[in-house]
């Protein structure tokens, strides 16, 4: 048994880990930038969330339920951090979002995003640790979703923190699209607490009877993208549509965004109308629109300073054609799109812009990877 243990030992280290030095490269062309694309880390399993430790090293989430860390030099370590919270992986579900606290420096908050069991079923829970070597401490449940339920669908799960420090926890209509109508539910909704957990006094359904009190906006189908907008501050997210009509939102306080009531997709294979059609009065439109759809996942703003002809564009990971899309704003309005890296390296997962200015992509699948886009001068 040991010397089995000790292959597979081997196996894991010799098979998980890639380094910058030896990494898989393409070279691109874009209508801004040439690029290449750097293949860092191999071996994830189904990864899910990507995060930059001041040290240099990376964190990443695997949906499976694990937390692996990636070093300065793109080794990852075979070891899953242990400490993590019990994770339900079913379906589309497991461990989704890592993201630092915006004051991590001072007091050391990793927050996550998974799937956690309760009564009737299973749904996105929302926690936050300290990471001590290879170990979580220190764990605090700060958010539940109810009502739970069996469903293996639409769970969301992105985190962002607004600039005064709120945090932000996007939701999923679990499969079960009326729930995205329900004040009573949390589900198909945008969530927002204190750092701590509080519910901030004035979220908007705060005083309505009946309302669940974290709850920022109703009727969202399932985002697996979000990103706070440099320029203005405000939360930017885009959701999965049925057939045809995924969407870009801006996030404001008690907006409702329509599903399952109006949308600009329909039945899945029989081509059929969902709710009233695609507009309603007191209903927001989106800002922009994918038919057919991309399968959109992980969003970030690129506000670095390596792509300098990409600034202030919008970042877009697609899992169907498995590409990169790339949107140009004025304002709220998207001026143009291009997609990137097409079938190259497989379906995207994430979209994290580092503190370096690269941009690093995750890869959904089995043996997914870590790969960085680097401009070619």
């Amino acid at each position: 048994m040991r010397i089995v243990s000790a292959i597979m030992l081997a196996a894991v280290l010799s098979g998980s880990v890639a380094q910058a030095a030896g990494a898989e490269t393409k070279t691109f062309q874009s209508e801004r930038h040439a690029f290449r694309m750097v293949t860092l880390v191999e071996g994830l399993a189904y990864p899910w969330s990507l995060a930059f430790l001041p040290d240099g090293r990376m964190l990443v989430t695997e949906r499976p339920g694990r937390l692996r860390v990636v070093s300065k030099d793109f080794k990852l370590d075979p070891r899953p951090v242990e400490g993590v919270p019990q994770v339900v992986a079913t379906g589309q579900g497991g461990m989704f979002d890592v993201v630092l606290h915006p004051k991590y420096a001072e007091n050391g908050w990793i927050y996550l995003a998974y799937n956690g069991r309760g009564d009737g079923g299973h749904g996105t829970e929302l926690a936050r640790a300290k990471l001590d070597g290879q170990r979580l401490t220190q764990p605090q449940v700060l958010f539940r979703m109810e009502p739970k339920s069996s469903g293996g669908q639409h769970f969301g799960g992105r985190i962002v923190f607004d600039r005064a420090g709120h945090v932000f926890l996007t939701l999923g209509d679990r499969g079960d699209r009326d729930r995205a109508q329900r004040l009573d539910d949390h589900a198909g909704s945008v969530i927002r607490l204190h750092d701590d957990g509080r519910v901030p006094a004035d979220n908007p359904f705060v005083k309505k009877p009946g309302a669940k009190s974290e709850k920022f906006t109703l009727g969202n189908r399932n985002m697996q993208g979000a990103a706070l907008n440099p320029k203005t501050g405000e939360l930017w997210t885009h959701e999965h549509g049925p057939q045809g009509g995924d969407e870009i939102n801006v996030i404001r306080s008690g907006r409702n965004y329509g599903w399952p009531v109006i949308t600009y997709g329909v039945n899945y294979g029989i081509g059929t109308r969902i709710g009233e059609g695609t507009h309603k009065a007191g209903m927001e439109q989106p800002l922009h629109k994918w038919v057919p759809s991309i399968a959109p996942s992980g969003m970030a703003f690129y506000d670095g300073d390596r792509f300098p002809n990409w600034r202030g564009n919008l970042l877009v990971g697609a899992l169907r054609d498995e590409m990169l899309v790339r949107l140009e704003l004025d304002g709220e309005k998207v001026t143009k799109e291009e997609r990137l890296i097409r079938d190259a390296i497989g379906r995207i997962r994430d979209v994290r812009v580092g503190p370096d200015g690269y941009v690093y992509l995750l890869t959904d699948d089995r043996n997914g990877v870590l790969a960085r886009l680097e401009p070619v001068k």
